[in-house]
């Protein structure tokens, strides 16, 4: 993964996911490696990343843990273009401390189990949401790879995962206040 550059990512609801990887076989895209559980914590200290438009995460996963910065959203129709910064750390339980000891804290999290392909220059994430299931192109040629699956553009979807879940809770007040799998169940 990058440390420092340009997000370029194209995202849709409601993926059937076996249909979206049985095209990626089709396409001879490479998979990257089988499903994964991701933990993501979203920081920020009084409001004033996201009051920037800036998100700091600390996401967890089987390999480890990885800290991103990602600056203010830009829109190109549909597909999300923002800096990112980002890098992997060999203790996220250390790397959250640090955070909070720098007066950070948790102000969001979400799950989700996340498979990565290969296509060219552009990763397709399938990603399995306690929401529903999406897919997430990102790189260069984004949105022509995702016209290759069989994906209109101008259905992207513009909201972040954040957002998204917000979204939902106002549909589902009884909804867990976090975008979290319920025990067991993922």
């Amino acid at each position: 993964m990058k440390a420092k550059g340009i997000e370029r990512e194209i995202k849709f609801s409601g993926v059937e996911l076996d249909k979206l990887r049985q095209r990626l076989i089709e396409l001879e895209s490479e998979r990257q490696a089988p499903g994964a559980f991701e933990d993501n914590w979203v920081f920020d200290r009084d409001g004033e990343l996201r009051s920037g438009g800036r998100i700091l995460r600390l996401r967890i996963d089987g390999s480890g843990g990885r800290m991103t910065l990602k600056g203010p959203l830009e829109l190109e129709g549909n597909v999300k273009v923002r800096e990112e910064i980002e890098f992997g750390v060999n203790d996220a339980e250390e790397a959250r401390a640090l955070l909070e000891g720098l007066g950070y804290r948790v102000v969001s999290r979400y799950q989700k189990v996340r498979e990565e392909w290969q296509l060219g220059g552009v990763t397709i994430a399938l990603d399995h949401t306690p929401i529903g299931d999406f897919a997430e192109f990102e790189g260069e040629g984004a949105e022509t790879v995702a016209k290759r699956c069989g994906f209109d553009p101008k259905n992207g979807e513009k909201r972040s995962y954040l957002r998204l879940y917000e979204d939902h809770l106002k549909d589902h007040p009884d909804a867990p206040p976090e975008m979290v799998f319920p025990a067991g169940s993922r």
